[in-house]
């Protein structure tokens, strides 16, 4: 059985995010959506919402699971007996940073091996923080989360946007 895993902080879930498992989940027998409960990252959204956020947008695909993890990737990779990881490529600068952190897990764990694959064209400049930013402004994000998960994100960004200006 052949396991993949595509971790992420997914804060929140984009288009991008969707597209990229839906493409490795037909490499695979089970693809493990990890998404990573990293306090230093500082999410906007609590890890729990985040996993429920991406079991919503990802439900309709049956070998895809999603699970939230804290440490070192290896350490799950191993953990999961995984065979790869996949990473999505927006740009050049994307691709350095994942090279970068596929060398540092591979000198972890001699067996962990890193799959790079490239978004659609149009999804190359959706990215978590640029829906944060629009929804917090109340700007249409509709193109940038699935559709599942819209009317939560799009609610909670703009109420946190109205607690700030309450706060001012």
């Amino acid at each position: 059985m052949t396991t993949l895993i595509y971790p992420g902080s997914f804060d929140p879930m984009t288009t991008g995010h969707l597209d990229i498992a839906k493409r490795a989940s037909k490499l695979c027998d089970k693809l493990i959506v990890a998404v990573l409960a990293n306090a230093a990252k500082r999410p906007f959204f609590t890890i729990e919402e985040r996993v429920e956020m991406a079991r919503i947008a990802l439900d309709d695909i049956e070998n895809i699971e999603v699970e939230s993890f804290d440490g070192l990737l290896a350490d799950f990779y191993r953990q999961r007996k995984a065979n790869a990881v996949i990473r999505g490529l927006r740009s050049e600068s994307d691709f350095r940073f994942e090279a970068e952190i596929a060398a540092a897990n591979k000198m972890l764990l001699s067996t962990f091996e890193t799959c790079l694959m490239p978004c659609r064209t149009d999804l190359a400049f959706t990215s978590s923080s640029i829906v944060r930013e629009v929804g917090s402004y109340g700007g249409d994000i509709s193109g940038m989360v699935p559709e599942s998960i819209l009317k939560f994100v799009a609610d909670k960004l703009k109420d946190a946007r109205l607690t700030d200006l309450q706060l001012e």
